[in-house]
């Protein structure tokens, strides 16, 4: 590692070659008020003017003449610098890595030690809601892009000394700043340490989002099952850290990991807990329920079709032979090409804008379908148990992944064997997703071995003074006392 050496001159000249092609990189050399020549280095569009031009260069112009053998960095550090955080260095990765993440570099004649100041002033975008977890009732604000503003927020709902932010760094070429959030008296110390060991063999040369984090960090990388959790939401994230979770932030994303992360809190809406708990159980069961209709509805109706017709109602069978006449396709080529086309139609209108994406919508979903069924290329029947099970899907939003290659499985399945196949398919299903876990948490904890307080914040919502627990992986499992029944 190069340090600075005691010419002025050959310093300045360091960083002017470290920065020759980068068209931002600015520097002013002055004589300062102390009576000797003064450098200061920054990269622009990632300081404050204001904090450069009135806490650094006005301070050090206005300063007293030092005394002879008087080191000068050390005198405008203490005496003359006004900026919050003032440190000092002569190692030259230090000076640079600070000039990347928004700070000031200051150069000293005689002086083999330079000071870096924090002047961070770049824009960013302000706080919103969220698109994608907009709510009817509860906080408005998202995180944004910066990760300093995303932990202020944080720290706005956990106003507490027991909240730890550790900072990381990760990527080699992208050093991006990423912050290890938990309570630090609810948090597993082993959950702690295994989320920091695994970020600590993260070995890539950037990382841009968060996401990048989650697939190198997950537990069964290869599963469709999410095994990390990701909020956009101070509260959200709060939430999870009071349960005993761990977060992460990076630096230029809006997007929180939290984890351990279980399968019962795909179900879960951010809103669940700011409505009444009557209303927030109707949606949690149903939520449910259309997780089982949109696996298995297309694959359930296939087999009946193709295999136990016997089972099908008169009127039923008469009704489906009847919309099928004509169809040149088989039930199970029907059924797959019906399944593709609506999640083109999904896919296209989320890539598209708001206003086409819902005309797209209308024209694919009326149009073009009731088109289909008139040219008879598909079926009637078919194409409403498909969409009765695509529309149940839209439901869990958080499942998308691993709805789609799970219908798509158990309809070649009941095409294979019938009732039979849908059957083993589901055992093979539920035999999977006991064998994972999210950093050492079963996953389908609590519907695996269900308890009476953990069963509580499942399938319904029952209301706080009954959820007097957190989950067995926290440290204090105490939520509140009894003395809040009312």
């Amino acid at each position: 590692m190069e340090t600075l050496g005691t010419d002025f001159g050959d310093n300045l000249d360091r960083f002017r070659e470290i920065f020759r092609a980068d068209g931002t990189f600015r520097h002013r050399v002055f004589r300062s008020g102390m009576g000797v020549r003064c450098a200061v280095l920054y990269l622009d569009g990632m300081i404050s003017a204001t904090v450069v031009n009135e806490d650094v260069i006005r301070p050090l112009m206005q300063a007293n003449p030092i005394t002879e053998g008087q080191d000068s960095a050390a005198y405008a550090s203490e005496e003359v610098l006004w900026a919050g955080e003032v440190k000092g260095s002569n190692e030259e990765r230090t000076l640079v890595s600070a000039m990347l993440h928004g700070g000031v570099v200051l150069l000293f004649e005689g002086s083999v030690c330079a000071l870096y100041a924090d002047a961070k002033g770049f824009r960013s975008r302000g706080v919103q809601e969220p698109q994608n977890e907009s709510v009817l009732q509860g906080p408005r604000e998202g995180f944004g892009e910066v990760a300093i503003q995303n932990l202020a927020m944080l720290r706005r709902k956990l106003q507490t000394e027991d909240l730890c932010m550790e900072p990381m760094t990760v990527g080699r070429r992208s050093g991006t700043a990423i912050y290890l959030c938990y309570l630090r008296s609810l948090a597993s110390p082993r959950l702690v340490k295994e989320v920091r060991r695994r970020l600590g063999t993260i070995d890539i040369d950037g990382v841009l989002d968060t996401n990048y984090l989650n697939e190198l960090i997950r537990d069964r990388g290869r599963s469709v099952f999410k095994t990390v959790g990701t909020t956009e939401r101070p509260d959200v994230a709060a939430a999870k850290l009071l349960e005993g979770r761990v977060a992460i932030m990076a630096d230029g994303t809006p997007v929180a990991l939290t984890m351990p992360y279980l399968f019962a809190e795909n179900f879960q809406s951010d809103e669940d807990y700011y409505l009444n708990f009557w209303v927030s159980s109707i949606g949690r069961f149903l939520r449910y329920v259309c997780f089982f209709l949109t696996v298995s509805v297309p694959a359930v109706y296939l087999a009946l079709l193709t295999h136990h017709q016997s089972l099908l109602p008169t009127f039923l069978l008469l009704s489906s032979a009847g919309t099928r006449g004509g169809v040149p396709f088989s039930s199970l080529a029907e059924c797959l090409l019906l399944i593709l086309v609506l999640e083109i139609l999904k896919e296209t209108g989320a890539r598209m804008p708001q206003n086409l994406g819902h005309t797209l919508g209308i024209i694919g979903g009326l149009v073009v379908g009731e088109a289909a069924v008139e040219a008879r290329l598909i079926s009637a029947s078919m194409l409403i148990v498909v969409a009765v099970s695509g529309i149940a899907g839209l439901m869990i939003p958080r499942l998308r992944a691993a709805v789609f290659y799970v219908r798509l499985g158990l309809v070649l399945l009941a095409a294979w064997m019938g009732i039979v196949g849908c059957l083993v398919g589901i055992t093979l299903l539920l035999i999977r997703m006991m064998g994972i876990s999210s950093f050492g948490v079963p996953y389908l904890l609590p519907l695996e071995t269900p308890t009476v307080q953990g069963l509580k914040d499942t399938v319904v919502r029952l209301p706080w003074s009954m959820m007097r627990t957190r989950p067995f992986f926290t440290r204090d499992r105490v939520r509140q006392k009894r003395g809040n029944d009312r």
